[in-house]
């Protein structure tokens, strides 16, 4: 596919976007830039639930669906994709996590979550960082699409 292609197919990509808050966390961004921040990492047409949750929540579902005993930070669910039809997922954030990680990094709390949507919607497409490979293929695609909404590069500085 060429890369005109590529932009005309990512630019007609439609988002039908639900956002539910199950924690108090001012400052969350706004539906609207959530939209904004996921349509710039999807290259298909898309059915997208983002949950914002507390520890506890974020803690349970990661210890049920990873395996792991803690809250991280998103978690991605994906259902269904591919060929015609539009991609179906979840991007589940850890509000409290997303605060502490931001402060850490001192970075703006907006940055962070734009970072870690694009990331989760990408994981929703079938990227992942199983591998020194895939990692650096999707922090690269990461790093692109966060330039492009005006983010500074997420990783820099983190090595």
């Amino acid at each position: 596919m060429s890369a005109s292609k590529a932009r005309t197919e990512r630019r007609a990509a439609k988002l039908e976007l639900t956002v539910q808050t199950a924690v108090n966390s001012p400052g969350l961004p706004t539906t609207r830039r959530l939209r904004r921040w996921l349509s710039a990492a999807l290259g298909q047409s898309a059915a997208i639930t983002v949950r914002f949750v507390g520890i506890a929540e974020g803690r349970e579902l990661n210890r049920a669906y990873r395996g792991r005993d803690y809250a991280t930070n998103v978690l991605s669910f994906g259902y269904a994709g591919g060929r015609g039809r539009a991609l179906e997922g979840d991007l589940v954030l850890c509000a409290p996590v997303l605060r502490r990680e931001a402060r850490a990094q001192r970075k703006p709390l907006a940055a962070h979550v734009a970072h870690l949507a694009v990331h989760g919607a990408l994981h929703l497409q079938g990227y992942n960082h199983a591998s020194p490979r895939a990692a650096a293929r999707m922090e690269s695609l990461e790093t692109r699409i966060l330039a492009k909404l005006g983010f500074p590069d997420p990783y820099a500085g983190n090595a």
